[in-house]
């Protein structure tokens, strides 16, 4: 049984439909790299897992439960995390605030502070920042804010949209760096990322998303080595 399962899933804005019952699954452990152009519908597929957005049609299901009309808060409970588009932290509160805002569904202060630890040694630079408004730290810094605090829930499965976006190449590297850690110690990984080169480089399989429909999937490498991907997302 896959960790998680999208069937059918049909999302409509009003009267435009973004997703088109598209249909793809996550097994435990696995990095998978949902790649397409702006507007295909991948930041859109992602609220829909995580209960941002009810879908018109379909199922989500995560570790054999159900979880398509589920809000938000519950889904986080059940082991699911999401870091957003855009990284959108808490300007006016401190690294650490933010932090521990990723926590609020633990009641264990010394679980707390013990994930937190875990967090600092993963992020070193979070540490050293610690007492900083989270707005003065660099777009890089905020990544690795937003991925330390979707961290702090201790989730099963982490959903990343575009943690590469508007960053400096070394930034880049090093955000896809923590995404091979992360994966590495046990969190399965959902990552949508216009970066399709970089993301299909980590990933142990992909889905290719166009105007709200899967039109191709498989093995990151052998979508590396397709003509068509190469093409349209590789600038080969």
């Amino acid at each position: 049984m896959a960790m998680l399962e999208i069937k059918d899933l049909e999302v409509y804005y009003g009267m435009i439909q973004a997703i088109k019952g598209i249909s793809f699954e996550v097994n435990e452990g696995e990095v998978i790299a949902l790649i397409g152009a702006n507007g295909a519908g991948k930041t859109t597929t992602l609220h829909t897992i995580s209960g941002l957005i009810t879908p018109k049609h379909g199922t989500v299901t995560f570790e054999g439960k159900e979880i398509t009309k589920a809000p938000a808060h519950k889904i986080v409970s059940l082991g699911m995390a999401h870091v957003p588009e855009g990284r959108r932290v808490f300007a006016s509160l401190s690294v650490l605030q933010n932090l521990k805002l990723g926590a609020y569904i633990k009641n264990n202060k010394d679980e707390i502070e013990e994930t937190l630890q875990m967090i600092y040694q993963r992020f070193p630079r979070l540490e050293e920042r610690k007492n900083q408004p989270a707005g003065t730290l660099s777009g890089g810094e905020q990544q690795m804010l937003a991925m330390g605090r979707a961290l702090m829930s201790k989730p099963r499965i982490i959903l990343m949209d575009e943690p590469s976006m508007g960053l400096s190449p070394i930034f880049v590297n090093e955000i896809f760096d923590i995404i091979k850690s992360v994966s590495a110690s046990g969190t399965t990984v959902l990552l949508v990322e216009q970066n399709a080169k970089k993301a299909l480089s980590i990933a142990d399989r992909g889905y290719v998303l166009e105007t709200g429909r899967i039109v191709l999937e498989g093995e990151a490498q052998k979508l590396l080595d397709d003509e068509s991907v190469k093409k349209a997302y590789l600038g080969e």
